[in-house]
């Protein structure tokens, strides 16, 4: 049975594949971090930065389940196309696009009153 440190371990191993062999997911995080450093510039209020937080998390672990949906399907194809094996993809990768979306809408919510009070 794995202890927690390496069911820790594992898990960031995933993580950190997913990161080098990703390049979705590494805009995204640079999206978050300046998120992140706009959000304190602009003093956003605890809230705020939870609804940030919390709509990162779900993005990032979207798409950490969307990298290991396609990966898995490559195995199965063995490299070949099937249809079928497309539609599970594309699927996965609109889950992914709903919760970047969401994301973005609530970015604009927090962000634009902030920034157009930079303007008055």
């Amino acid at each position: 049975m794995w202890s927690l440190r390496e069911a820790v371990h594992h898990a960031l191993d995933g993580i950190g594949f997913a990161f080098t062999s990703e390049r979705s997911l590494r805009i995204q995080f640079g999206i978050f971090l300046i998120v992140i450093i706009l959000g304190l510039y602009l003093q956003i209020s605890l809230n705020d930065f939870a609804i940030i937080m919390g709509i990162s998390a779900l993005v990032f672990s979207l798409e950490l389940i969307n990298t290991a949906i396609e990966k898995s399907m490559d195995v199965i194809s063995n490299g070949e196309y099937d249809e079928r094996i497309k539609i599970i993809k594309d699927i996965s990768a609109g889950a992914v696009l709903i919760a970047a979306i969401f994301a973005i809408v609530e970015g604009a919510l927090i962000f634009i009153p902030k920034l157009m009070g930079l303007f008055e």
